[in-house]
């Protein structure tokens, strides 16, 4: 009977261990996709006041590994690309303008946006995660996946202001 229970706590303890590995191996995946900042930002809609609802189309060899980085690519977009769309109101600029602050600002923005790190105060993903049908698309040997995010704007901006990251909207931007 102790070799039958020693035998079932050795695999479950091995399971375990493989399990933490595999889960770390996909957190390197998608910290080297996040590296290439690959990704692209539409409009969905107007958010409630102070946010916005928009579509992450995030590229990974793995489609769940994409979705996970959805959130941390739509707060990057949010403040370094901007974003368009169809719709009156759906067109909105970078919160910083110089394309060189994510260099100039490295030791912030490589703590900023670390698994876990302080921009996921500003993100949620919509629908609980859910994607809809059409988008995950297979683009030979990755996928492009789309993940509708809510981020809070208003209060990246001023986290990022409070930081002197970029500057009020009354004294400009970097």
């Amino acid at each position: 009977m102790k070799t039958l229970i020693n035998r079932l706590s050795f695999i479950f303890i091995l399971s375990l261990c493989t399990s933490l590995v595999t889960f770390a191996q996909a957190g390197k995946k998608a910290d080297k996709d996040t590296e290439a900042w690959r990704y692209e930002v539409e409009c969905v809609s107007t958010g409630a006041a102070g946010t916005y609802l928009i579509k992450v189309w995030s590229y990974s060899k793995k489609p769940n590994v994409a979705i996970e980085q959805a959130k941390k690519n739509a707060v990057h977009g949010i403040i370094f690309k901007g974003f368009s769309g169809a719709g009156a109101g759906c067109t909105q600029k970078p919160l910083a303008n110089s394309p060189a602050l994510e260099e100039e600002k490295a030791d912030f923005f490589t703590e900023f946006f670390t698994d876990g790190g302080k921009y996921m105060k500003f993100v949620s993903v919509t629908n609980d995660g859910a994607i809809q049908a059409g988008d995950v698309v297979k683009i030979g040997k990755e996928y492009k996946v789309g993940v509708v995010v809510s981020v809070l704007k208003d209060n990246l901006r001023k986290d990022l202001e409070s930081a002197g990251i970029i500057k009020g909207l009354d004294g400009g931007l970097f």
